[in-house]
């Protein structure tokens, strides 16, 4: 028996009652707030240069680094500190300390040891005084964030007196080179370095004079070798130069002493073992934080 057949009606649609109307009008409204919104913000972000949030009534504690490509003066570039013309002070060392973005806590760490983050803290520290004038240092001096350091033992150590203008200051060390790629020092270029390394700094922390790096910065960028390792490209790169390897064991302590400079746990780690916890337990320890600079004539 044939189906009987089915109408299909368009439904129409209800007229609009009050209370929907207000509904929409609503929904206009907030829309329209949103879309201004967000166009104020856009705009104050571009008038702003972009440059995001800034710290209220804080001074800027930046370097600006300008290459001059005639390469006429300061081997080809010089720095700049602020713009109001007022004169470089001239440092004895700039101290940079390598750190990473998970590093957090190994910050914490050091802002509450050695490295005060208060204003007045970082004015005694000699070599932050003028950081903005990078390049009138006479040492640099490159230190890891998991190392304990005495920053006025090493000021002590920089400004002595020294026949070789060109020194390559740090815990001098040789041994095999890593040739297994399970390892952690593998280096892929092993066969350039034959069994065992040349004499170079452990990477934790090391200081090149003035000399040493204007003749570096003069170089180009595809004139250096680089390998696996930063202490062994950094060593290799002092051979090709006429430096002094100065070897100063007060910069790889295993512990404090009274002449200690930097204490880290060699050669278990590279650094500190657990730094963040470590590094306050050094802290408290009289002989790492209130023994004297130089020690006394009774000792």
């Amino acid at each position: 028996m044939p189906s009987s057949p089915k109408f299909f009606h368009a439904r129409t649609s209800p007229p609009a009652t009050p209370h929907t109307r207000s509904t929409l009008l609503i929904f206009a409204s907030l829309l329209t707030f949103a879309i201004v919104s967000f166009l104020f913000a856009l705009s104050s972000f571009l008038s702003s240069g972009g440059s995001g949030y800034r710290c209220r009534n804080s001074d800027p504690r930046s370097v600006r680094v300008i290459w001059d490509k005639t390469g006429h003066g300061n081997n080809g570039l010089s720095a700049a500190g602020d713009d109001d013309g007022t004169k470089r002070h001239k440092i004895m060392g700039f101290v940079g300390i390598q750190t990473g973005f998970g590093s957090t806590g190994r910050r914490q760490s050091l802002r509450k040891t050695w490295m005060p983050s208060d204003r007045q803290g970082l004015q005694r520290l000699a070599f932050f005084k003028a950081a903005y004038a990078l390049f009138d240092s006479e040492f640099y001096v490159k230190a890891d964030d998991d190392i304990y350091l005495r920053p006025d033992r090493l000021s002590l150590l920089l400004v002595k007196e020294r026949s070789h203008s060109q020194t390559y200051l740090g815990c001098m060390k040789k041994g095999p080179v890593f040739t297994d790629p399970k390892l952690k020092w593998y280096e892929p270029l092993s066969f350039l370095l034959g069994k065992e390394y040349f004499l170079h700094a452990y990477g934790p922390i090391y200081a090149l004079s003035a000399d040493v790096v204007a003749s570096l910065v003069a170089l180009r960028n595809d004139s250096f070798r680089m390998f696996s390792n930063e202490d062994v490209t950094i060593g290799a790169w002092m051979l090709a130069m006429n430096v002094n390897h100065e070897d100063n064991r007060a910069l790889c302590e295993p512990e404090c002493t009274q002449s200690s400079v930097a204490v880290w746990d060699i050669p278990k780690c590279s650094g500190l073992c657990n730094p963040e916890k470590k590094m306050l337990e050094l802290h408290q320890i009289d002989a790492c934080s209130k023994s004297p600079t130089l020690p006394s004539d009774d000792d």
